[in-house]
């Protein structure tokens, strides 16, 4: 009889074992998470695991229709790593049922780790007050923000309310914001984004006239509706010096090789140079845009080559950085080493340019060699019609290039 009830307390004891050891992963589901910044400021931000295990799960960050996957989990006891490789950071965070805490860190454990909290099962973005949104600022916007020294910078804003969810991008000459998703609570209004590197945090109110105040960062904005607000032409901003026609390099591929757009691979081609880094958001969308393209058009005669600025020059780290970033978006298309992701060194690489101003920057080549027209910044999904618009365009381009004989 004692023997049957030892070993009835050791089933007991290796069942509730296997209970716990179940349920010691990170729960599948919805998540909201709060980044803790330095400056007081908490910004929240939602995600979504998918998978039981460390072995499968993925993590999906939600920002409006957006879900951007995350990189590898990997789990030590009650200790969860989750790896944003394209940014170098990683979430390092305690598990304690439904809640985690810890910080999102540099990988090299560089610089200040920020904060974090999340908890499982909440699936709204801002805190829930119950405050019916005071009006309705869906629409195009002209956006002055003004910098600490002084000097202002245009943007277009797009806002799309629905009750009191809130959807926005913003557009500058650079690139967009990507997707901003928040609320807005009587007069005021909150927009986040997180996708694994920095995260974006808008604050701010509207009036009885609609005009829109706020703070982005510490830097102050205002918005005054405008249908046909715009920048300047993305076409026309960057260019080649007087005396230059065409545009050439000789740069490091990932497989020991150097690249040059006089290899006989380009020869009587229309080529498409892009200008970035695997860090860059902006970048992260153009690729996402130029691999399915490329797959689908090389056959018509044109090339790709994608000139990577990276944050390191360390070779190890460029590589491991450039073979990630090329399995992340199944790129098919020649990729190159730049060097280091500063504006001032790409000038300097590029002496044909009159200036380099974003990551990314797409230069189109005709089949002779000679630069037809260089667009600046990237404009993607999140901006709607404009990202439609920019495809149009871009098509177009490819397609009066293709169309003329080389020679």
């Amino acid at each position: 009889m004692k023997t049957l009830k030892i070993l009835s307390l050791l089933f007991t004891f290796t069942i509730a074992t296997i209970a716990v050891k179940a349920q010691s992963f990170i729960a599948e589901g919805a998540w909201r998470g709060v980044l803790h910044q330095a400056s007081g400021t908490e910004v929240p931000f939602n995600f979504e695991i998918k998978g039981k295990s460390a072995a499968t799960a993925k993590i999906y960050l939600i920002n409006g229709a957006e879900r951007f996957e995350g990189g590898k989990i990997t789990q030590t006891g009650d200790s969860l790593f989750i790896a944003f490789d394209q940014f170098d950071n990683e979430f390092a965070l305690k598990l304690e049922g439904k809640k985690l805490s810890g910080v999102l860190r540099k990988k090299d454990l560089s610089g200040k780790p920020v904060g974090v909290d999340a908890f499982y099962g909440e699936t709204n973005r801002f805190p829930e007050t119950g405050i019916k949104a005071a009006g309705d600022i869906t629409g195009t916007y002209d956006v002055v923000f003004t910098g600490r020294n002084g000097t202002t910078e245009k943007k277009v804003g797009l806002f799309k309310q629905q009750g009191n969810k809130l959807y926005a991008t913003f557009l500058s000459i650079t690139g967009d914001s990507r997707y901003l998703e928040g609320v807005v609570q009587g007069s005021d209004f909150y927009l986040s984004s997180f996708i694994g590197g920095g995260a974006a945090y808008y604050t701010g109110s509207f009036d009885q006239q609609g005009v829109l105040t706020g703070t982005a960062g510490g830097q102050p904005f205002t918005a005054t509706k405008n249908a046909s607000a715009a920048l300047p032409d993305a076409y026309q901003l960057t260019y080649l010096k007087a005396g230059y026609k065409s545009f050439d390099f000789s740069l490091p591929d990932m497989e020991g090789g150097t690249v040059s757009l006089k290899d006989a691979k380009f020869k009587n081609k229309v080529v498409i140079v892009t200008i970035g880094g695997t860090w860059c958001p902006n970048c992260i969308d153009e690729a996402a845009f130029m691999s399915p393209w490329y797959k689908k058009n090389k056959q018509r005669g044109v090339e790709v080559v994608g000139v990577q600025f990276e944050r390191k020059a360390d070779p190890e780290y460029v590589k491991q950085a450039m073979d990630k970033f090329k399995k992340r978006f199944d790129i098919q298309y020649t990729e190159v080493f730049g060097g280091l992701a500063d504006k001032k060194v790409v000038a300097e690489s590029f002496p044909a340019l009159n200036t380099f101003l974003s990551f990314p920057t797409i230069l189109f080549i005709d089949k002779n060699g000679n630069v037809d027209k260089i667009y600046t910044g990237f404009t993607g999904p999140a901006t709607g019609e404009y990202y439609t618009r920019f495809i149009r365009e871009f098509n177009e381009e490819v397609d009066k290039l293709l169309s003329k004989s080389a020679g």
